[in-house]
């Protein structure tokens, strides 16, 4: 593919971010649990849609990586383990740590699908095709600055998950989480994620990278909105400092 023509798929990532906002500040998104509703159509177990839904941006970017001349050299083989460590344990660790019997409606899990693949696409084919990626760059303080952000992100993200599924070992219904990022904001996870991003959009210094930041941004801070507002209306003594995704900001 020309290098013109794959830059209008950056580019619909960019506008699929400003609509993704937009959208959210009207709808919250049904994936099932607190905010699971009716009225979606057809569902299936959250589980389900989890591995579904998620393991495209694992498998198709594996395959898209594979088609660039580049997928051999040292710098985009990292970038690639980075991307792997984030969606394997995404599409096939996560799921299957659920407790939740909860179900998602098919046709988020398919909408999901569609950016996945999209993603998947943008960001392999930039990693192992269009960008620029010597071995020097391994000394560059923008990627040790990426990676960082990245693995602290990670770290976030993960640890969060954890102490929620800890809270649901219980079988007593939603409690307010204590601990961790919790202490600051009410979806750590959610902030985790974030920051992994915009650690993957430094350190591959792209378009591309920037682009999945946004969305991801886009599609997260309405939804940690969301749940902040679910929390502070069901539990009365909920801490009021605790912010819903930046800590003292936001």
């Amino acid at each position: 593919m020309p290098e013109g023509a794959y830059r209008w798929f950056v580019f619909a990532e960019l506008a699929l971010a400003a609509v993704t906002f937009v959208a959210l500040q009207f709808v919250v998104a049904p994936y099932g649990g607190r905010h699971g509703r009716s009225g979606w159509g057809p569902t299936v177990p959250a589980r389900v849609g989890w591995i579904v839904m998620e393991s495209p941006a694992s498998i198709a970017f594996l395959l898209f990586y594979l088609l660039g001349p580049h997928r051999a050299e040292p710098v985009p083989l990292l970038f690639l383990m980075l991307w792997q460590a984030h969606y394997v344990q995404r599409a096939f660790v996560y799921p299957f740590l659920l407790r939740s019997r909860s179900r998602m409606p098919v046709i988020v899990m398919l909408l999901a699908i569609l950016f996945n693949l999209l993603n998947a696409w943008v960001n392999a084919r930039w990693i192992s095709e269009y960008g620029d990626y010597p071995v020097s760059w391994l000394a560059d303080p923008r990627f040790w600055i990426g990676v960082a952000l990245f693995a602290a992100g990670y770290a976030l993200n993960v640890g969060s998950d954890r102490i929620l599924r800890r809270l649901r070992r219980t079988g007593t219904g939603y409690r307010i989480p204590q601990g961790g990022g919790f202490r600051f904001v009410s979806s750590p996870n959610y902030s985790g994620e974030i920051v992994e991003w915009f650690g993957w959009a430094i350190a591959t210094w792209s378009v591309a990278g920037l682009a999945f930041a946004l969305y991801t941004t886009a599609n997260l801070a309405p939804r940690a909105m969301a749940n902040h507002r679910w929390y502070r209306e069901t539990f009365p003594d909920y801490p009021a400092d605790r912010r819903a995704l930046v800590p003292f900001v936001l």
